[in-house]
């Protein structure tokens, strides 16, 4: 029976309860399940006992119903895909309040690298601007620092060890311990700096976007030319701050 219990059988009837007890409502009990999925009674229970043990479904009163981890993974699924369009309006008040531009970052761990998977152009004549699409290192970048910083610990003590520094500019940090002293800052502010590193004459500031777990799903970037960028950065500290908490309050189901 444990067998066939881990089939692509038992994965199908695990998805047609889920869809069996969110048709209801009220939840469904044992005999109902086992009734409503043509399963055996002792088969249902192999397959209840772990998801209720993994908060994937509640049983109280022999009433099996939605667990917080299933809304919670459903949100995750929706906020994927749609995760652009959400965080463009603080994108949007970033360029407003900045009038730099302001892109949207994910960490790309297969290719250590950042990615830029959305973008608003500074209305300034003299502007950063970047490809969307384009990779950027990941120690050398403020985006690719920040998403470095909070990556899983095993996960980013492996590339510390093993990525190679090299110089994009002159800036360029390639230095393996005042990295570790740079990624322990960002842990500590919360934002990551980067001018003059990745690209000559550019800067750029970044902010986590964190999900409903915690996880820094994504980095906001303001992105602008170094003179520019350096004085009027302690303005942008404190605008970021606020429209990166803003962005996570909003996933974490607060109102922005």
């Amino acid at each position: 029976m444990a067998q066939q219990e881990n089939s692509p059988r038992s994965l199908t009837r695990v998805l047609g309860l889920f869809g069996a007890i969110a048709r209801t409502g009220d939840g469904m009990t044992l005999a109902r399940l086992s009734a409503e999925l043509d399963s055996p009674k002792s088969s249902m229970l192999m397959l209840l006992r772990p998801l209720v043990a993994k908060g994937y479904l509640t049983h109280e009163g022999g009433i099996y119903r939605l667990g917080p981890s299933i809304f919670r993974l459903a949100a995750d699924i929706l906020s994927t895909r749609n995760f652009p369009k959400l965080i463009r309006p603080f994108m949007q008040q970033l360029v407003d309040r900045s009038q730099e531009s302001v892109y949207l970052a994910v960490i790309d761990k297969s290719a250590r690298c950042v990615t830029y998977v959305e973008g608003i152009d500074s209305p300034r004549a003299i502007r950063y601007m970047a490809p969307l699409g384009a990779p950027r290192p990941l120690y050398c970048s403020a985006a690719g620092r920040l998403l470095l910083a909070y990556a899983d610990e095993d996960w980013r003590e492996n590339y510390l060890r093993t990525v190679q520094l090299k110089p994009m500019t002159e800036r360029t940090v390639t230095n393996r311990v005042e990295l570790r002293k740079e990624i322990k800052k960002i842990r500590s502010s919360g934002l990551a700096i980067s001018i003059g590193e990745a690209v000559p004459g550019a800067a750029g500031l970044a902010a986590p976007v964190f999900d409903t777990d915690g996880r820094a799903v994504a980095a906001l970037l303001i992105g602008a030319p170094v003179d520019r960028f350096q004085r009027d950065l302690p303005a942008l500290r404190k605008l970021m701050a606020d429209v990166a908490t803003q962005a996570s309050g909003m996933f974490a189901g607060q109102t922005p």
